[in-house]
């Protein structure tokens, strides 16, 4: 018997670092996916073969450890985590294809936890529903990766719907699909080929910062609420009590949590030119209060600052690199791929990548023999 699974990336229309921190996160799954072929076989070692980098991971079910090789951790965690938790898990075979840009922000690594955490479940015949899976990519992430990342991109990839995307509330998981299709205007990412690190990168630091500034909001007011979910003044109250840094990193998440729940309103009113705008506020913030940007980045969004044809741009994901989301009208993306490129190549000397997306369906599976 072969599992197939197919697990798409996912992009952010704007609710940036808010999952963490308690707050609202507005994403979509996409149709760009990693493709995984699963099998059993006879003996101990286990492969699991990456057509997309032509790299192979060679490893004895019974002795799991961590690897130097970044994206083996993704595997080898995930079967840590079963193997913990059941004892019918032996060998296997596993292929994936994948045409989802590595490092672009559009969360390849909880793609491929997904999809792999799908594929042992459903090859070893084990009960576990999507909300497990989520868990299981925080499980993964954090005791083998050292990311300490929050439920967004393992949520969308394990609950998208075609034409929705999903106002997720991180602090309960509650979520609505709010509708998201327009004949007129296309959802482009371009890939500054600026590759980002997460772990090497000041992610997590951005985590503990936020944490700072909860704790001190929560014992000034005797409260336990997330850091989005205060408001401004309340910050501003204790303004005194927080170094610059830590009140610009709270004042972001304040500030872009109430961004994305009028943002939902919006698009819901098909209100996409007033959404932009929200999209380059956004993009303000990450920049100077949460500094997670870079020039790459920066440079794109100021340029289409000035296109009347682009309504709204930012960057989007963890930071450091990656990409930006862009909202372009229809008929005008093309000549607007060309323009950017060629800019970006002659001031930065190196290529940009335009990536058309569109959304889709969450995480599927079948048995193909």
């Amino acid at each position: 018997m072969i599992i197939k699974v197919e697990s798409p990336g996912r992009i952010n229309l704007i609710g940036e670092h808010t999952d963490y921190n308690g707050g609202h996160v507005l994403p979509g799954a996409i149709d760009k996916k990693i493709i995984f072929e699963i099998y059993k076989i006879e003996n101990n070692d286990c492969e699991v073969k990456s057509d997309s980098i032509e790299e192979s991971l060679l490893f004895n079910i019974n002795e799991i450890k961590k690897s130097n090789t970044h994206w083996h951790n993704y595997i080898l965690g995930t079967i840590d985590f079963f193997k913990k938790k059941e004892n019918n898990i032996t060998s296997f075979k596993c292929s994936i294809k994948s045409n989802l840009p590595i490092g672009a922000g559009i969360s390849s690594s909880s793609a491929l936890i997904s999809g792999f955490s799908r594929a042992i479940i459903e090859l070893f015949d084990l009960k576990y529903d999507k909300s497990d899976i989520v868990n299981i990519v925080s499980y993964v992430e954090r005791n083998f990766i050292g990311l300490q990342g929050g439920i967004m991109d393992q949520f969308t990839i394990n609950y998208g719907l075609k034409d929705n995307l999903i106002l997720l509330n991180c602090n309960n998981s509650n979520y609505n699909y709010i509708k998201f299709k327009s004949e007129s205007i296309r959802i482009l990412l371009l890939n500054t080929n600026v590759k980002h690190s997460l772990i090497n990168s000041a992610y997590n630091d951005r985590v503990n910062e936020c944490q700072i500034a909860e704790s001190i909001l929560n014992s000034y007011f005797n409260d336990s609420r997330r850091l989005a979910n205060y408001k401004l003044d309340e910050l501003n109250e204790i303004k005194d009590k927080l170094n610059t840094t830590v009140y610009n990193r709270a004042n972001f998440v304040i500030a872009e949590n109430e961004r994305t729940i009028t943002s939902s309103r919006l698009i819901k009113q098909s209100n996409f030119k007033g959404f932009g705008k929200l999209m380059y506020k956004s993009h303000h913030g990450l920049r100077n209060l949460y500094e997670v940007s870079c020039s790459e980045l920066d440079y794109i969004v100021d340029f289409t600052s000035k296109l009347k044809y682009v309504l709204g741009s930012r960057m989007m994901g963890g930071g450091f690199g990656g990409c930006t989301i862009n909202l372009v009208e229809k008929n005008h993306i093309d000549n607007f791929i060309e323009e950017i490129s060629e800019n970006y190549l002659k001031t930065f000397n190196k290529n940009l990548t335009p990536i058309k997306v569109n959304i889709g369906n969450g995480l599927t599976y079948k048995k193909i023999k």
